[in-house]
């Protein structure tokens, strides 16, 4: 309790992890049961219909429609193309490969950030690339494979979709830097979530599954929408606010554990001893890519 006294910002940290390391799992079962376009079409519909009101209630509305084009491109780019990657890629893998992959959005951000926005990494943090990327490598390498098993399917193009998603994820966050700075986080929440839920609508409907889903598949794009996707957005920019953007990012080092531990708790799922090894150099890689931890010695505060 005094740690949590001293550090009230540790809750919401912990319960983001819990929460988006569940996400997985409903995107999985979502998948299956609505097929990939369609769940994913309907978590961000969920979502934006979850985030407008609070956004109305907070009388940020002329602050949305003031910026409606960027947020709603931010939306394509950091929902859209991401959420579809995940659902297709639940298809072919399981959930605590995926989170583990996942943990590479640091990395992919820091990449693009160094390439775009001309932020040159330290030694240490290019160090951090290199072994995040390795770790990749290597995890990749064991798990991907382009030949289709008994059931015809294959996992190489899964986890290729997921790294696309977390490309995704990295651009995003370095097109937020440079073109959304000082805008309010609920207007960036909300008109991204609207700016997806316009992409995705035509291809969710033309998608749509022949076969009346189940009540489990709604159950699970309801919560994605509300819990995972509205109230997660609610709480990172929360975190952020108290905690500070790096303690914030450093959530997505949290979310394989919750992730891991959901599907073999629930879905049955294995974990080898393989992905433990390459998570840690991933998230070691990550660590110190994002400067989280620096090899180097800090100069004296002024």
């Amino acid at each position: 309790m005094t740690v949590i006294a001293k550090k009230p910002w540790l809750i919401d940290f912990i319960l983001l992890a819990a929460i988006w390391g569940a996400s997985f799992m409903f995107m999985r079962v979502a998948a299956h049961a609505f097929g990939a376009l369609p769940a994913a079409g309907l978590r961000v519909c969920i979502a934006a219909l979850f985030l407008l009101p609070l956004l109305l209630y907070k009388g940020q509305g002329a602050a949305l429609r003031q910026h409606w084009k960027l947020t709603f491109a931010v939306g394509v780019l950091n929902s859209a193309v991401p959420f579809v990657c995940f659902t297709y890629a639940l298809l072919f893998i399981t959930t605590g490969l995926s989170a583990i992959l996942n943990a590479t959005v640091p990395l992919f951000g820091a990449l693009i950030a160094w390439a775009w926005l001309k932020d040159r990494p330290s030694g240490s943090r290019l160090l951090g690339l290199a072994v995040g990327f390795a770790g990749v490598t290597m995890l990749a390498w064991d798990e991907a494979s382009f030949h289709p098993d008994a059931k015809g399917a294959t996992t190489g193009w899964a986890v290729l979709a997921v790294l696309f998603a977390c490309l995704c994820y990295g651009s995003a966050a370095s097109v937020a830097k440079r073109y959304m700075g000082g805008l309010p986080s609920l207007v960036s929440a909300t008109g991204s979530q609207i700016g997806a839920s316009i992409a995705l609508l035509p291809l969710t409907l033309l998608y749509w599954p022949a076969q009346a889903p189940s009540l489990q598949g709604w159950a699970s794009v309801l919560v994605l929408g509300v819990v995972c996707t509205g109230l997660a957005y609610i709480l990172y920019f929360r975190l952020i606010e108290r905690a500070g953007p790096a303690r914030a990012l450093s959530v997505t080092f949290a979310i394989p554990a919750f992730a891991v531990f959901y599907g073999v708790l629930l879905l049955g799922e294995n974990i080898t001893p393989w992905m433990v090894v390459c998570a840690l150099v991933i998230i070691a890689g990550t660590t110190l890519s994002t400067g989280l931890v620096s090899l180097g010695r800090r100069a004296p505060a002024p």
